[in-house]
């Protein structure tokens, strides 16, 4: 784009006529008396949350907004949920809105009483997670792990059926991925969490990357004019110990709204691994410990501030910083074909990880009128870099123990740096007829790799150029997309989207000397259907197309090797992975939801863990290998069996039929797997909640691969003090340790592989949380534009 193009979309909001704010009060009561802590919502004709609040002592609420159409929605638990559509032009009060309360027989099982724990959207399942004693004591990844359909295992965040899920909070998306993001959902308190939007089929307004849809997290808010202070401290023991703090500060005043944080970790969790090949000369038998650093240090600051009353400019910065450095001691037995033991190799390690990233995000909004047409632009600058730096040694040794030889010793250094520029744009333009919106989207992307390998087995680093390289990678992304939605009557909603990318790369390995250059051009359509049958009973249907591209160190075609029988290489023809996705669900009574889904997918990829008989070493490789359809049925069934007692539960019957497009010599295994969960909050006083939490998956085989089962007993404790400015929790996680990956078996060239590992899953976690200043307080997040390209820096 030219520079002066550039310069008129930056200016283009600031020639827009002003518009007012109003204001918007009242009061909220029961029949006999005013009620305190009562929810209140804005929504949109989406039905998406844009403001919020909670009423005072006095049961006043008072919120200020734009001029336009809204929903009202005020929920308190106890009492029937209160819905109307308002329009606002001016100052307005509402005046006293009297909430009727439920009433409950003993004996009687009564549909659940409390705010909606699930809400069925057009395009979204809202879950709202307040009232889970557990996650409330702890973090963001501990709450979404309890939403209904969404599985958290193995450092990545599900939706059954779906795939892996990108999470967003506030609408802004978290640009990181697997580990990495876990330790930042656990920097958030979930207490602070209004409720979780999944989004199974996202619109052509959301980057069509991802196959397992999205997940976005909405944080609580308050009135304006007021600031608050709120402190988390954690103590988290397993065989180890981890320890938490954070603070978040906000500050909204007319204009100006300002927020900041910081999040701190010190401590270590273990791994422990273990890798079973049993070849015809007899199996090799790995076990892998491991001491992980969880030292990490992340803040954010962000302000906005509203240039004229129509108009409202504002930038956020967000970084962050790691640490994870690891322990390791490896031992491998290997045995003959009468199961002997022949030899063993043991591997003594030390990585000293160092990782970071920073993001900085500028960003235009502006109301054009009174239709409440709104355009937004957002220019964001993302750098990632990741360095290690791997001392390791193994050593031969016969049966008996007695020392033969080095079997490897080296140092192995390897740095990452990514950087990207990307500007993007949308508009809401609603009519008379319909529900508009559009926009387009610029990205630019830069990649580097090198690795540098020094063999130490003489005592002198000797530079081995067959184990050293430098790989750069370049990738350029064009995108527009428009998306409609109308309401046809009182009963139907349809949403109709089209989604348009261009995208260039090209990857070079220097020591390869080798280019792979791969430009495509794809268009990814959306719809979506709601139909309201009658006050019980709503009916939707979606469909989605998406696209899957692999991470940046995936493409790397270097080898890497783990030990002198082991090695990692990247693939630089991987191909991105697409997927067709449908969905049919029925709600009933807002209590009981079904969902049938089926995914195709082709040119999937992944990781296959291969092994040679001949030399008897393990080829770990990345390869587009298969094609199918994952597909199940889903339930979720929310109740109240007394005043005291509130049961969520959710059962998947998933299957899949994949099928291989790549000769790799192995045979793929389909089945059916079983997911059942369930969430049970017990009221032991006004102030006191009791969870218990069970979740259980069966085993599955799926693909190349044939996975044990996993399962969850969890139990937690809440109280309420100094009149719900502090909070103090206590939780224990998975009771009897069996929630790790176990048995995940694959056979590929008639070697049989079976990997487990077991993390730090079993702990105890003690959690205080103290809040000071004005507990009413609203600040609003930006999305950062360039959200897709920054979760792909991990594998």
């Amino acid at each position: 784009m030219k520079k002066s193009n550039v310069l008129i979309f930056l200016l283009l909001p600031l020639f827009c006529l002003a518009q007012s704010t109003v204001k918007l009060k009242g009061k909220v009561s029961s029949q006999t008396a005013l009620l305190e802590w009562a929810d209140v919502s804005i929504l949109d004709s989406e039905g998406k949350i844009i403001d919020g609040t909670t009423t005072q002592k006095d049961g006043v609420f008072e919120l200020s907004l734009k001029k336009g159409i809204y929903k009202l929605e005020i929920t308190l638990l106890g009492f029937a949920e209160y819905k109307n559509k308002i329009d606002i032009e001016r100052d307005t009060d509402l005046g006293t809105i009297t909430l009727i309360e439920n009433t409950t027989n003993l004996g009687e099982v009564v549909i659940q009483s409390r705010k909606n724990t699930i809400e069925q959207k057009i395009d979204r399942l809202v879950y709202n997670p307040e009232n889970n004693a557990t996650t409330a004591g702890g973090d963001a990844l501990s709450a979404i792990n309890t939403a209904p359909g969404v599985v958290v295992k193995n450092n990545a965040i599900t939706i059954l059926g779906k795939g892996v899920s990108r999470v967003m909070i506030d609408g802004r998306m978290i640009e990181l991925t697997g580990e990495e993001l876990n330790n930042y959902l656990k920097s958030i308190s979930a207490s602070d969490i209004k409720n979780i939007e999944i989004i199974s089929n996202p619109s052509a307004k959301y980057e069509a990357e991802g196959d397992g849809g999205l997940i976005n997290v909405i944080m609580k808010k308050g009135a304006r004019d007021s600031w608050k202070n709120t402190t988390t401290a954690s103590y988290d023991q397993n065989k180890y110990g981890i320890y938490t703090l954070r603070n978040n500060f906000f500050y909204n005043k007319n204009k100006f709204r300002f927020s900041a944080s910081i999040n701190g970790k010190a401590g270590y969790r273990s791994i422990k691994e273990s890798l079973d090949m049993y070849f015809d000369e007899g199996p090799s038998k790995m076990k892998a410990n491991t001491k992980l650093n969880e030292e990490n240090l992340s803040g954010k600051i962000a302000l906005d501030y509203d240039f004229s009353e129509k108009t409202t400019i504002g930038f956020q910065i967000l970084k962050d910083k790691s640490n994870p450095d690891f322990d390791t001691d490896i031992r491998i037995n290997n045995y003959n074909a009468q199961n002997e033991l022949n030899n063993y190799i043991l591997n003594e390690s030390f990585l000293d990880r160092k990782s970071g990233n920073q993001t900085y995000n500028l960003h235009l909004i502006t109301k054009l009128d009174s239709l409440n047409r709104k355009l937004s632009f957002d220019a964001d600058y993302f750098s990632y870099n990741s360095k290690f730096d791997r001392d390791f040694i193994a050593n031969n040794y016969a049966a008996d123990g007695t020392f033969v030889d080095v079997n490897q010793s080296g140092r192995n250094l390897s740095n990452q740096d990514i950087d990207n520029v990307s500007f993007k744009a949308d508009m809401e333009h609603p009519l008379q007829a319909l529900n508009l919106s559009y926009g387009a989207k610029m990205s630019f992307t830069k990649s580097k790799s090198n690795v540098v390998f020094y063999n130490t087995i003489t005592g002198t680093p000797e530079l081995d150029s067959n184990q050293t390289n430098q790989f750069r990678y370049t990738e350029n992304n064009q995108a527009v997309y428009i998306n409609a939605d109308k309401k046809i009557n009182e009963k139907w909603n349809l949403q109709l989207g089209l989604r348009l990318e261009n995208t260039q790369t090209k990857g070079f390995s220097e020591t390869l000397n080798q280019e792979t250059i791969n430009n495509y051009f794809k268009l990814f359509p959306t719809f979506f259907a709601a139909y309201q049958k009658n006050e019980n009973n709503s009916f939707s249907f979606n469909y989605g197309k998406r696209i899957r591209r692999p991470g940046f160190s995936m493409l790397n075609p270097f080898r890497v090797y783990i030990s002198s029988n082991s090695y990692s290489e990247g693939n630089p023809f991987l191909k991105p992975s697409f997927s067709d996705n449908f969905e049919l669900a029925h709600s009933y009574k807002k209590i009981l939801r079904t969902s049938i889904f089926l995914n195709s997918i082709t040119d999937g990829y992944g990781v296959i863990f291969t092994s040679n008989p001949e030399t008897m070493t393990q080829i770990i490789s990345r390869e587009n290998y298969f094609k199918g359809l994952n597909y199940g049925i889903g339930e979720t069934y929310s109740v109240s069996f007394a005043d005291w007692w509130e049961s969520e539960n959710s059962l998947y019957l998933l299957g899949s039929d994949l099928k291989f497009i790549k000769d790799i010599n192995a045979k793929p295994v389909n089945g059916f797997q079983l997911d059942f969960s369930t969430n049970n909050t017990f009221l032991l006083g006004k102030t006191t909640k009791l969870q218990l939490d069970f979740n259980y998956t069966s085993p599955y085989k799926s693909g190349l691969y044939d996975t044990g089962y996993t399962s969850s007993l969890n139990i937690g404790f809440k109280q309420d003090l100094l009149n719900k400015a502090m909070q103090i929790s206590f939780l224990i996680n998975d009771i009897f340790y069996t929630s790790y990956l176990k048995n995940d078996v694959s056979i590929v060239n008639g070697v049989k592989q079976v990997y487990s590992q077991k993390e730090s899953n079993r702990f105890a976690r003690l959690t205080v949380v103290y809040n000071f200043g004005n507990n009413k307080i609203n600040v609003k997040d930006r999305a950062f534009g360039n959200q897709d390209e920054k979760k792909r820096t991990g594998n």
